[in-house]
């Protein structure tokens, strides 16, 4: 992310959203970014929904680390709900729109990976008490300084006993199919599974995505089905995705995605979203009920009030911008 004046940004977004601009509070002597979701009785449907100036709204400050180091940005976050569900409002600028995700070009000889990942926000629950996160936000699941080498980086809570409720909305890989991947946080090392370094759990159910690619590893093993129009143009979605019998169709110039999103389900579906890049940002709603009926997830109780945190990854598989402060969401009528 590229650099930007908190003044300006603060006069864009009232302008863009409207409403006023709140957050902090004191909790437990440590200063606190507070989120209060406003109950509201029509659920806002749309990016753009009225019901979305009821809202207070909250500049969150985000910081970059390794090459993003350094770079402070702003989320503009609202919060409302009814008695089913809770919708977070999130925009952020970001000059450019990234869902790339190494797709694969022809250059006339071979295949080969475009350089580019894609854009995504994180914002992590605590579903248990995770021992500091109320007061150090995503440094104590971090578990690292600000000036740890990445691979020294444990997404993870340090006892079993500490839970979170990670939601994960990524532009190339869930958006397509309107939704946040959900996942929990526990200790790390478990002996399996791809994210077995670290504390990152899948929510029961189906979503994520494949790896398009031959055993070989040197080609695209999958393109769009012609006989299907794209649900999600400019994506390939592995349910209309068809094996490739014929190299010799392709020019010079052609892409075919890398990362192809699967159709999501279950609990780790529970996360709904909508989005949009346009004017040199994005627009990102995600919202959830209440409470799902699933052990995996956070069940918010209006009259509690809840640790969260969040991050900002800028065209990254891994380098992210995260916010600065602890975060408390808190509901209001």
């Amino acid at each position: 992310m590229i650099r930007k004046n908190l003044v300006s940004l603060t006069t864009i977004f009232a302008l863009v959203l409207g409403g006023g601009l709140l957050g902090c509070d004191q909790l437990g002597g440590e200063a606190q970014l507070i989120i209060t979701a406003t109950h509201v009785h029509k659920a806002p449907t749309s990016l753009d929904d009225p019901v979305w100036q009821k809202a207070p709204a909250v500049l969150v400050p985000v910081k970059g680390r390794e090459i993003l180091g350094g770079e402070e940005e702003t989320v503009f976050t609202k919060a409302v709900y009814n008695d089913d569900s809770l919708y977070f409002l999130f925009k952020w600028v970001d000059p450019t729109r990234s869902v790339i995700k190494q797709s694969w070009q022809f250059d006339g000889e071979q295949w080969v990976h475009l350089k580019g990942n894609e854009d995504r926000i994180a914002l992590l629950f605590e579903t248990t008490r995770i021992n500091k996160f109320a007061t150090r936000g995503c440094a104590v699941t971090c578990h690292s300084p600000a000036d740890a080498p990445r691979q020294d980086w444990k997404l993870a809570t340090k006892t079993a006993a500490e839970k979170g409720d990670l939601w994960h909305w990524k532009a190339a890989r869930s958006a397509p199919y309107n939704y946040a991947d959900d996942a929990w946080l526990t200790v790390a090392g478990r002996p399996s599974g791809s994210y077995r370094e670290t504390g990152r759990v899948k929510d029961r159910g189906e979503g994520g995505d494949v790896k398009n690619q031959t055993e070989d590893k040197l080609r695209p093993l999958y393109m769009q089905n012609p006989t299907k129009e794209p649900l999600a143009p400019g994506f390939l979605l592995m349910e209309e995705a068809v094996k490739i019998t014929d190299y010799s169709k392709f020019k010079p110039g052609d892409v075919i995605p890398y990362r192809l999103p699967k159709k999501p389900a279950g609990s780790r579906f529970d996360v709904k979203a909508l989005s949009r890049y346009a004017d040199g940002g994005w627009t990102v709603m995600l919202y959830r009920k209440l409470d799902t009926g699933h052990e995996d997830d956070v069940i918010f109780n209006p009259r509690k009030r809840y640790s969260f945190a969040m991050a900002v990854f800028d065209d990254s598989g891994s380098d992210h911008s995260k916010a600065t402060q602890p975060m408390t969401l808190r509901f209001s009528r």
